[in-house]
């Protein structure tokens, strides 16, 4: 049976905006287990309700938590115990035998809540920008809420059990508006076994890998399952969160990786992640940098990698066909143009990054001499999407436009490798003063996804690059800043951590300019690291210990493409 620790991994469901999770200590927050709620917003954590377990005497004791896809367990040394799960996307369900549990919920603004009938209050929370009405099913419910002119000083909800069984049960149900009192309740061990065999069902279609990663799979494929959230406000379509840790969005391209782990088993979902961007495009062409289901952030924006996306995707599914292919030219053409419109200051027909943020290597040392940066990953991304939308515009008719897509990558072509190649290498430069950037970083080695477009000379230099032992690649992978470079940092974020997505990129370049092997080989090592480290944002090159967020789905989507794809 899976198991995952609570401190790391959230626990949650398909579809939900609810979690549960052990926070540390910060300022005006307890250590403890929390129930949550992931929507957009200020509040980091979203942290809602501090879970505590009382005895009989009404006293909190400690306990310890096990978490499976299905629910949490709390028990206690001396046999308390506590179930909750997430019965349906809005609703969390709470049992318990022989203990109490107490919530207590940080008020602040204008937070109150107040009794609707016996059993049953609701709590307005305007920090969460959601109400949650708490219901007794079994056992009683007192409240402690103190009043303060404009709102409740705090809250307290005790859940006590009933004294001829021992046991309480209770719910808590976020909503927004207004909610109707249920008629019924489901019993709590039909919740529990739908979600368990809902999850199994994801399991087993996701991608298979080598029996040697099985737990790490499963792993990878419940962060992936339960970070999906509805289609709601400023979603268009159900979308795969980054985490339901702190990263509770989407970017526009993290969310290229996740279709291409969903396009084989699920290629409606896939299509979903992959287009939920293009439904919020600015008329000019831009796509916002990210989306929660509050707002659309705008002040940058991410790489188009999404017509190597799109290619790969199509040429794993039959889902993708005129329809879809009708849905997407339009968008995908505004967003190729954008680049050449609004990103070419100096019009020397390069395109330009604004900011580190934009290429998605935020502090990538390819920026290390001042912005705007022209840089050969953008030019070759451009390539790839206007010969995919050549492509497209044959298949739907358009002659014409097919033609100039086709000019417009070989010409772009051209001028990459005038403009970037010099003494064996790849290099950034400042935009209109061309000054070469500093460091050595692994970006300036992503136009090998153009392959066999690239001259053999040129190929092979980039592919003896990747090969070199100790620059770039490692025990568990690529670097994303040289070992030997002064700029290195173990934990530099992109100046030399491992990263799923620029291991996905050149695995993928490799493999399309001939060498299959060294593929394979980085392939392995990230999976292995991956296994012994869990889905981290990052990764120490040396080390292989995960950095920062520690339950990120384009990691985990990348490890079962990889896995699936490279190591089998």
């Amino acid at each position: 049976m899976m198991n995952f620790d609570l401190n790391i991994v959230p626990f949650s469901r398909r579809d939900s905006f609810l979690a549960v999770s052990i926070l540390p200590e910060a300022q005006n927050r307890e250590q403890g287990l929390y129930l949550r709620t992931v929507r957009g917003g200020d509040d980091k954590f979203g942290e809602a309700f501090h879970v505590a377990m009382l005895d009989e005497g009404g006293q909190a004791v400690p306990f310890n938590s096990a978490a499976s896809p299905e629910r949490v367990k709390l028990a206690s040394e001396c046999g308390l115990t506590a179930e909750i799960c997430i019965s349906d996307s809005r609703t969390f369900r709470v049992r318990t035998s022989g203990c109490g549990i107490r919530l207590t919920f940080r008020t602040s603004a204008y937070d109150y809540a107040f009794q609707e009938s016996p059993g049953r209050w609701e709590v307005n929370s305007f920090t969460h920008e959601c109400r949650f009405r708490l219901t007794a099913l079994v056992g009683e419910l007192r409240m402690e809420v103190p009043w303060d002119k404009i709102k409740s000083t705090y809250v307290i909800a005790d859940f006590l059990p009933d004294r001829a069984t021992g046991q309480s049960e209770f719910a808590i149900e976020e909503f927004r508006t207004v909610l109707e009192p249920r008629a019924a309740w489901k019993p709590f061990d039909d919740i529990v076994n739908e979600v368990k065999e809902e999850f199994s069902q994801w399991l087993n279609n996701s991608l298979p890998m080598p029996e040697c990663w099985e737990d790490s799979r499963a792993l990878a494929s419940y962060i992936t399952w339960s970070c999906l959230v509805p289609a709601e406000g400023c979603l268009t379509r159900p979308a795969m969160y980054m985490s339901k840790n702190w990263m509770t969005n989407i970017w526009s391209w993290d969310h290229c990786f996740n279709a291409k782990a969903l396009v084989r088993h699920d290629p409606k979902l896939a299509w979903d992640q992959f287009m939920i961007f293009f439904d919020r495009q600015d008329e000019s062409g831009l796509i916002p940098d990210f989306i929660n289901d509050k707002y659309a952030l705008w002040n940058c924006n991410k790489p188009p990698i999404h017509g190597w996306t799109l290619a790969w995707m199509m040429a794993r599914t039959d889902f993708i066909q005129e329809e879809q292919l009708a849905e997407v030219y339009g968008p995908l053409s505004k967003w190729t143009n954008w680049w050449f419109r609004y990103r070419d200051n100096d019009g020397d027909g390069i395109p330009q990054y604004n900011h580190g943020n934009d290429s998605g290597w935020d502090n990538s040392t390819a920026f290390n001499n001042g912005i705007p940066v022209e840089s050969p990953d953008l030019a070759a991304f451009l390539i790839i999407q206007s010969e995919v939308l050549a492509g497209i515009a044959e298949r739907l008719g358009k002659a014409e436009e097919a033609v100039e897509w086709r000019k417009l990558a070989e010409d772009t072509l051209e001028k990459m490798i005038a403009h970037f190649w010099d003494n064996g290498r790849f290099a950034s430069c400042r935009s209109g003063t061309h000054e070469k950037s500093e460091g050595d970083s692994l970006l300036l080695f992503v136009p090998i996804l153009l392959g066999s477009r690239l001259p053999e000379d040129i190929r092979a230099a980039l592919l003896r690059g990747l090969r070199e032992e100790g620059r770039f690649l490692t025990a568990n992978g690529w670097a994303t800043e040289s070992l030997d470079s002064p700029f290195y940092l173990s934990d530099g974020y992109w100046r030399g951590p491992i990263w799923a997505p620029s291991t996905m990129l050149l695995v993928e370049g490799a493999a399309a300019a001939g060498d299959r092997e060294l593929a394979e080989t980085v392939s392995r090592r990230f999976c292995a690291m991956l296994d012994r480290s869990g889905m981290a944002e990052n990764f120490d090159a040396v080390t292989g210990e995960g950095l920062r967020d520690r339950a990120f789905t384009w990691t985990s989507s990348v490890f079962l493409i990889l896995g699936n794809e490279y190591t089998t």
